[in-house]
């Protein structure tokens, strides 16, 4: 009887957080309590439309909070990483060193001649 072989860390990389854009915002968001929605925008390069599908993605799956309101009589949208958000990307990153770690001892072996 042959033993389960481990899953391949690729298997572990959630495709909601995995995009590239939405890893940029969820690794933006870790590194503040709370974001503006320009800062956000302009940190990654991106127009108010594509940020805006990013975010609802992130929102629909509980990664992120969305809440608008007003600064100075002018709206504003703040954004804030959730738990789930939090853990997620956590569980990405873990993933990723994964990836290097199996990929580090690979091309680290001698080859066999």
């Amino acid at each position: 009887m042959t033993e389960p072989r481990p899953s391949h860390p690729a298997l572990s990389l959630d495709d909601t957080v995995h995009q590239r854009v939405r890893l940029g915002i969820l690794t933006v968001l870790s590194e503040t309590r709370e974001c503006k929605f320009a800062t956000l925008r302009d940190e990654l390069g991106l127009t108010d439309g594509n940020l805006n599908r990013h975010l609802r993605i992130l929102e629909q799956a509980e990664l992120l909070q969305v809440n608008e309101g007003y600064e100075a009589r002018r709206p504003c949208t703040w954004l804030r990483l959730t738990r789930q958000g939090r853990a997620a990307l956590r569980a990405e990153v873990a993933a990723l060193e994964q990836l290097v770690h199996r990929l580090r001892a690979a091309t680290d072996e001698p080859e066999a001649g």
